[in-house]
């Protein structure tokens, strides 16, 4: 296959002043549109107050939008924006970085959980991590729109030549992570409605970071590196950045089991 689609989902022209919109930009605009409406429904299912959700949203974009920045900046392309200061503020030229999106959610919720009514910080977490998969989902197709993210150089016979890049068939690898975060918001999901509720706190997330980051630890395999310092290393940065994710996870999993473990009584 051989994608040469236009990044540029359409162009809005007004005299001098012309917008184009970008694939990658409405699909990660719509995540936050999604999440809004997904934590409506379960703040209605749960018995929350709905208009709450508007807060948490305002936080969760602002930490995401600051948190992918500066994770890309400083983990990915130091270099370059040292030398380019200026630049680090634009981030309608692109870099954003998935890990740093996670530690700005965490900031946000944080933010959020201190001032909320009747919501701990893992009790939203646990919801964050249900709802975030698909969310990845969009962005990474987004990545597929813009030709970016580009997987290793293969034979299979789903390769995608990327020609906006070069003619060298590759691994699809940004479909391969969008089905993997759709599977897990699935699981996560199906979780939740199967139990009515989210569990012990802390286990939906921790299961978020096990499944997603060890996804994505799998799926750096068939990736190009991304790091300015990537080269010569067994492993990426983006997976040496994905083992303290899985095992906070793995943390948080274990927590939680021993808090919902029934207590013996004497007698």
């Amino acid at each position: 296959m051989t994608w040469d689609v236009s990044p540029i989902a359409f162009t809005l022209s007004f005299g001098q002043f012309h917008y184009s919109a970008h694939w990658y930009g409405l699909l990660f605009a719509s995540t936050f549109v999604y999440g809004t409406l997904f934590f409506r429904w379960l703040y209605r299912r749960e018995g929350r107050p709905e208009d709450e959700v508007y807060d948490l949203a305002l936080y969760v974009i602002g930490g995401t939008v600051l948190g992918a920045r500066l994770g890309h900046v400083l983990f990915y392309q130091p270099g370059f924006y040292l030398s380019h200061p200026w630049k680090i503020p634009a981030v309608w030229e692109g870099g954003l970085a998935s890990h740093g999106a996670v530690a700005g959610i965490l900031l946000g919720v944080w933010l959020y959980a201190r001032r909320a009514t009747d919501q701990s910080f893992l009790w939203v977490c646990d919801r964050i991590g249900m709802a975030v998969p698909l969310s990845g989902a969009l962005i990474r197709i987004g990545n597929f729109f813009n030709s970016e993210i580009l997987g290793r150089a293969t034979d299979v016979p789903w390769a995608v030549v990327f020609s906006r890049v070069d003619l060298v068939p590759r691994h699809p690898v940004q479909l391969y992570e969008a089905l993997g975060y759709l599977l897990i918001f699935l699981f996560q999901f199906r979780y939740y409605l199967k139990r009515g509720d989210a569990g012990p706190e802390g286990y939906l997330f921790g299961r978020f970071f096990v499944l997603v980051f060890g996804a994505r630890f799998f799926l750096e395999f068939f990736k190009e590196g991304q790091a300015e310092f990537d080269s010569g290393w067994a492993i990426t940065l983006g997976q040496w950045l994905s083992l303290p994710a899985v095992a906070f996870g793995l943390f948080l999993i274990w927590r939680a089991r021993r808090a919902d473990r029934p207590v013996p009584t004497m007698g």
